[in-house]
């Protein structure tokens, strides 16, 4: 009996280590990875008919969520602190949409309307999703009711009902881009969260508005959803898209082995930086960007807002970079 323990406590302590020297190294590769940046001056210069690919050794500021670390996420309170701010400009807006019960497209990042609204305290459920309710019903919420300024205050929080000022309601899609044409020629990045049929069908409205508007130009669409984006390739080929996740790690190994016959339907990378997994897959790098340019595909990062990774990126070629928080980009660029 005592063989057998000692067997097993060996078997335990060997396994034991195992798992400790699998942690160990994936510790010492993520550091090393962290740390993995790039030289700027191995970032080349290639011939490029993309216009999303920026010409001036700068990235195009991108308000990302409309800048939604300044101000409530998606809300025109956001927008127009964008436009009318005289310490920053922005080039590029980004912002999500979701379909309504009625067939209209509105802004919202998340599935469901609990972790910005009051949508608990007006409808009585948990997990309220935009494609329950038309848009007039979801016109009652304050979409500023769960934002945290820089000081920890929520000072919007108290705003319901009748009190709820229009700058701080759910926006229409129309609404915003009618809005932002009268300051000026934007791009924009747009992603349609909704999945399979209404995903598809959020794709149909939001081409018919861009096209009435002429806008087609000034969009770069992109979805989570790979369905959706083979929906696109296939009735909107005019509509110019980013990558899907299965493009993206495609376009890595084919970076990273230099593939020569590398052909793409989408313009433009949108990808992160700090992730977990950039102990694996790092895209934030000169060989990642040269490839890429190579190619004629813009490379877009999200969500950075640490403004060391925010000059990091900047002085590498990246060609737009999604932020919470313009203003710093800005400063980091310009100032």
């Amino acid at each position: 009996m005592e063989t057998k323990t000692k067997k097993k406590k060996n078997i335990l302590k060997k396994v034991l280590c195992f798992i400790l020297s699998i942690i160990l190294i994936i510790a010492v590769v993520d550091i090393i990875s962290i740390n993995w940046h790039s030289n700027p001056d191995n970032i080349q210069k290639y011939e490029t008919s993309n216009r999303y690919i920026s010409s001036n050794n700068s990235p195009f500021v991108s308000a990302h969520r409309c800048g939604g670390g300044i101000m409530p996420e998606e809300s025109m309170m956001a927008f127009e602190n964008c436009v009318n701010n005289k310490d920053f400009n922005v080039d590029v807006f980004e912002f999500d949409l979701h379909i309504t019960k009625d067939n209209k497209l509105v802004l919202l990042h998340d599935d469901t309307l609990d972790r910005t609204t009051d949508s608990f305290e007006v409808f009585g459920k948990k997990d309220a999703k935009p494609e329950d309710y038309t848009y007039d019903e979801l016109r009652v919420l304050n979409i500023g009711a769960k934002f945290e300024d820089e000081n920890g205050d929520f000072p919007y929080s108290s705003l319901h009902g009748d009190e709820v000022p229009d700058t701080l309601k759910i926006v229409k899609v129309d609404d915003l881009l009618d809005y932002l044409n009268k300051y000026g020629k934007f791009d924009y990045i747009i992603e349609i969260k909704n999945s399979e049929d209404l995903g598809k069908k959020g794709v149909d409205i939001l081409y018919g508005i861009l096209k009435e508007r002429n806008l087609l130009d000034r969009v770069i669409f992109g979805t989570f959803n790979e369905e959706v984006s083979l929906y696109v390739d296939e009735k909107h080929p005019d509509l110019k898209r980013s990558a899907t996740i299965n493009e993206v790690l495609d376009f890595y190994k084919a970076a990273m082995t230099d593939r020569k016959d590398f052909k793409v339907n989408y313009i433009a990378l949108q990808i992160p930086y700090n992730m977990p997994y950039r102990a694996v897959v790092n895209l934030g790098t000169a060989k990642v960007i040269n490839y890429a340019h190579k190619h004629n595909i813009a490379v877009q990062y999200w969500t950075i807002n640490e403004e060391s990774e925010l000059e990091y990126l900047s002085s590498i070629g990246a060609d737009c970079i999604m932020s919470d928080y313009p203003d710093k980009l800005y400063d980091i660029i310009h100032k």
